[in-house]
């Protein structure tokens, strides 16, 4: 993640995801910052497209929902979208709905199962456990938000905007890498409109 290899990455970036590795250490940082954060509060926009996860191994999805459902005006759908639909149809629910509006929707369960088989790599099974999670980092209202469904709320990391998203949500990656320095299994996907 060297500043010249950022330079290659499209610009504008729309979201950043992370994959990482959930271990006892990064578990024991959510507890805390979650403590912290009820304990000191944070400004959270309302304009933030957030669920909780509720369906086992869909981290990716819920990832893929919380990037593109903070972009709808920056992205062009096909009139049939699933995804828009989905979006359009959940964006007043709570977290808590729309992760349960998630779990009855047919359109984005097959497109996730068979996006899911259309990979390299066998897909684990729906109750396998799995310890590696999605989470995406978006830009609402001029602050960068990392979107994670296992987590209660959103978590404000500060001022950001559509120039420094990528840099910005870069150096709260590294923290994740630096908790646990002896992992090796992080991947940074940078979303950016072709």
């Amino acid at each position: 993640m060297d500043p010249e290899l950022l330079d290659m990455v499209p610009k504008p970036v729309c979201a950043v995801l992370l994959l990482f590795p959930v271990t006892e250490k990064y578990e024991t940082f959510k507890a805390e910052e979650e403590a912290q954060i009820r304990s000191e509060g944070q400004k959270v926009s309302s304009t933030v497209y957030f669920m909780k996860q509720t369906i086992s191994n869909a981290c990716g999805t819920v990832g893929l929902i919380h990037a593109v459902g903070n972009n709808m005006k920056k992205l062009e759908f096909e009139p049939e979208s699933a995804l828009k639909k989905f979006i359009d149809n959940s964006s007043a629910m709570s977290p808590e709905e729309k992760a349960e509006y998630l779990e009855n929707d047919e359109s984005i369960r097959l497109t996730h199962e068979s996006s899911a088989q259309e990979g390299q790599t066998e897909a684990p099974n729906i109750d396998e456990k799995v310890d590696l999670h999605f989470i995406a980092f978006v830009n609402a209202d001029g602050h960068l938000y990392e979107l994670d469904g296992r987590k209660p709320f959103p978590v404000n990391h500060g001022k950001t905007n559509d120039d420094t998203l990528l840099e910005d949500a870069v150096k709260v990656c590294r923290k994740f890498m630096q908790r646990d320095p002896d992992e090796l299994r992080f991947t940074v996907v940078a979303l950016s409109k072709a």
